[in-house]
């Protein structure tokens, strides 16, 4: 069986031959937040980027979490190395790319991030370099981003090219994730947010949950929020959790996977081109979230 990091080399040598042979290539970023805790921001991630990999897209999850790291527990791997040992030059880039289940590379957040933030100038040329060599690559770079809208977060969000905000139909959680909206909307209104209402008792009630957000959204902030979709409360994503698998292998045929599937779909057919202004490939999204000006 071939080790990780030569596994990763084909895996991004072979997409080399792809992008070459078929000109300039841009990946899409995406960040996924939640107005609070609690909502199963992680766990959609996780299952949406698995979603997007199952329909032939090149995918790489970023564990942005600085606080509350856990897509690697979801998922039932033990990284070997994380953002610290890139940062530290202890490690290069295809050795702190962990390989996650169906192949779905990934790298561990935790220790690391918050030294992001305070890199040298020649520090962030060679994390910029050495992101480069493989997200360039990618048609997806997924974010899961900390709950809340700390100034971490805020960095993010305002540098992606999508920003997916994940709820529940819980009075707080709607609240919050129309209060977060408010907040960044306010210093960067071309963000472009898309809702997503999880653990929905049915679609009346993932309809109802929306139109509370959209409409307020709408009224005082002259913002039209599109809604994505959702997915169904059920226990076969608690059991999957418990397992560390990704609920989307664990039960195919779920109704929550079923869910994530339709919704992945949705999303692809809705993208549109990011704003000329804005971030272009991983570049251009560091450039933006990590430099001083």
């Amino acid at each position: 069986m071939m080790d990780q990091a030569q596994s990763l080399r084909q895996l991004v040598a072979g997409q080399n031959r792809v992008i070459n042979e078929s000109g300039e290539h841009s990946a899409r970023i995406i960040t996924v937040c939640s107005g609070k805790g609690g909502v199963g921001k992680s766990n959609f991630t996780l299952n949406f980027a698995l979603s997007l990999k199952s329909l032939g897209k090149k995918v790489l999850l970023f564990d942005a979490d600085i606080g509350m790291a856990n897509l690697d527990v979801l998922m039932g791997v033990t990284p070997t190395y994380n953002l610290y040992h890139l940062l530290g030059r202890e490690a290069g880039i295809e050795q702190i790319i962990q390989i996650g289940p169906e192949h779905l590379p990934f790298i561990a957040g935790g220790s690391g991030m918050e030294e992001l933030f305070s890199l040298s100038e020649s520090d962030l040329n060679y994390f910029t370099s050495q992101i480069s060599a493989v997200a360039d690559d990618m048609d997806f770079i997924l974010f899961d981003t900390g709950a809340g809208l700390s100034k971490e977060t805020m960095k993010f969000i305002a540098s992606a090219d999508d920003c997916l905000v994940v709820t529940t139909p819980e009075p707080t959680a709607i609240t919050d994730a129309y209060a977060l909206m408010k907040v960044v909307h306010k210093s960067h209104p071309h963000v472009p947010f898309k809702l997503i209402v999880n653990q929905a008792f049915d679609t009346r009630e993932a309809d109802a949950t929306s139109e509370k957000i959209r409409m307020a959204a709408q009224r005082f902030l002259q913002l039209d929020i599109p809604f994505l979709g959702y997915i169904t409360s059920d226990t076969h994503v608690v059991q999957a959790v418990k397992r560390q698998i990704p609920f989307t292998m664990a039960y195919p045929n779920s109704v929550a996977a079923k869910d994530v599937r339709r919704l992945t779909l949705q999303y692809l057919s809705s993208q549109r081109p990011p704003a000329p202004a804005g971030p272009q490939g991983i570049k251009g999204f560091i450039s933006k979230w990590l430099r001083r000006k």
